[in-house]
């Protein structure tokens, strides 16, 4: 099963990897590089609190006390979601199977894929709905393809296949990457220990989920950057405990990816093709997941949560990725050999500072899995919710959820590895069919965010401004924030 499914992956990513070069391309071109022209807009955009809703407080004049999920608690479910087991173990495997090269080639898709990433995230902001009964919204892919590109059956093949990849495959993904760091920490990989573990993760999973969005976003606004910097500042010990030795990683990973140096046992093209995938996994620019977050946020503009999810995918892979790269990269691993995962991880970070080292990558792989099981719930409800709101249908779902994550401590690894790089090719090309020809709206809020920038406004949009646009339940005229601003000037 696992020869047959990767080697159709070989196929299907040799034309999905271009897609989203291609598709990254574009979209840099179009908005003149928004992913590094607007980069210090991001960190403002991403500290801006909630903006309040006039809709919603009519409906629920108590709601002021509670309001929507900020600009920064969408960015940590989405982080949830990213930072997790790709940035430990999906490096390791990519380093592994494709050596040092891969590396450089994770950080070319996270450049291209800030582009494609703040398209998507804001088109999620521009199509998305409310949700008065949490306070909140819902977006995402579903929404634009339905309301932006008028192809609900598009929709429907997505959210069946986010659901399938979040909700069950990447959350089986990530138990098995904390049983993997916990048995070899325990230096113990029995049947037994893989048991105990799923059901405590399982347990765990099921209060957070059955509590709602709020408690979700509540979970990974605290735990997800704790953990990402304990994780970051690991890194950095080994770094400055080796620093003498960085130039020669720098130049082993760009040398391999570009051909300039030979890497027993991993060739150029594994390192790209590694590199990519592995890439797009941690990063999801492209895939169509973060949309489902960026779409929950109360923000007023809608390129302000564009901004903000680009800012996402350079956290994710231009920082915690590269900590793990070069704390592997430096204990000087064998290449194209065994896949590994978490573990490689581990001992090369134990290489380096000691026994005490495994336990602390289990340790913090644990949080980020565990956050990351969260993050990926959520993205699966907002699509299964596109469907349907019926209680009984959302607590089969919940509950599904909660097997899964059970059942990955007891699969075998490469088996999820593989079903996850089909179900995220299915994903990124389901979604592209829709971003790419959505890209001209994206534009216009870009033109009109720059616009207000330029008059030394804070960017509020409202849907009067691009009267052609159709189908947009949100971005009212009447709300107050928007009142202090006469409407021609705002006008782009």
């Amino acid at each position: 099963m696992t020869d047959f499914i990767t080697s159709m992956n070989d196929g299907v990513w040799s034309v999905v990897v271009w897609a989203l070069v291609g598709a990254g391309l574009y979209f840099g071109v179009r908005t003149i590089l928004v992913q590094l022209r607007l980069f210090p807009q991001m960190f403002g955009a991403v500290a801006e609190a909630p903006y309040e809703d006039d809709e919603m407080l009519s409906r629920d004049p108590e709601a002021t006390a509670k309001k929507g999920i900020s600009p920064f608690k969408a960015f940590t479910i989405s982080a949830a979601s990213r930072v997790g087991t790709g940035n430990v173990a999906g490096v390791a495997v990519a380093i592994t199977l494709g050596g040092p090269g891969a590396v450089f080639w994770m950080w070319m898709i996270a450049i291209l894929g800030g582009a494609t990433s703040f398209v998507e995230a804001t088109l999620a902001q521009l199509y998305k709905t409310r949700d008065y009964a949490n306070n909140a919204y819902r977006g995402g892919p579903a929404y634009y393809m339905t309301r932006g590109l008028n192809k609900p059956v598009l929709a429907v093949i997505f959210g069946i296949v986010i659901t399938l990849t979040f909700g069950f495959i990447n959350n089986a993904l990530q138990t098995n990457s904390i049983v993997e760091s916990m048995g070899r920490s325990a230096d113990n990989d029995g049947l037994t220990l893989k048991i105990i573990i799923g059901l405590a993760v399982a347990a765990l999973t099921a209060i957070i989920v059955f509590g709602g969005v709020q408690r979700i976003a509540s979970f990974t606004q605290v735990i997800v950057p704790f953990m990402a910097v304990a994780y970051i500042g690991l890194g950095l010990i080994v770094v400055l405990m080796n620093l003498s030795e960085i130039p020669g990683v720098f130049a082993q990973i760009v040398g391999h990816a570009l051909g300039f140096r030979e890497v027993a046992g991993a060739a150029v093209g594994a390192a790209f093709m590694n590199g990519m995938r592995r890439g797009l996994f941690s990063n999801e620019a492209g895939q169509g997941s973060v949309p489902n977050a960026a779409g929950t946020a109360a923000v007023s503009h809608p390129v302000k949560q564009g901004l903000v999810q680009t800012l996402g995918v350079y956290f994710d892979t231009l920082i915690v990725c590269s900590v793990t790269a070069f704390i592997i990269l430096l204990s000087d691993p064998p290449f194209g050999e065994e896949i590994q995962g978490a573990s490689l991880t581990q001992d090369s970070m134990a290489s380096q500072v000691g026994d005490w080292g495994i336990h602390a990558v289990t340790f913090i792989l644990f949080f980020l899995a565990f956050s990351s099981v969260i993050g990926n719930y959520y993205l699966a409800q907002s699509n299964v919710e596109y469907f349907t709101k019926n209680p009984a249908v959302m607590f089969g779902f919940r509950l599904l959820v909660v097997l899964c994550v059970f059942l990955g401590a007891i699969v075998n690894v490469p088996v999820i590895w593989a079903l996850a790089d089909t179900f995220t090719a299915i994903m990124v090309v389901v979604n592209l069919c829709a971003i790419i020809p959505l890209c001209p709206v994206a534009l216009k809020l870009l033109r009109n965010y720059t616009d207000q920038k330029k008059q030394g406004l804070d960017p509020v949009f409202r849907r009067s401004m691009l009267p052609e646009l159709k189908n947009i339940e949100c971005w009212d005229d009447k709300d107050e924030a928007f009142n202090a601003v006469p409407a021609q000037t705002l006008r782009g």
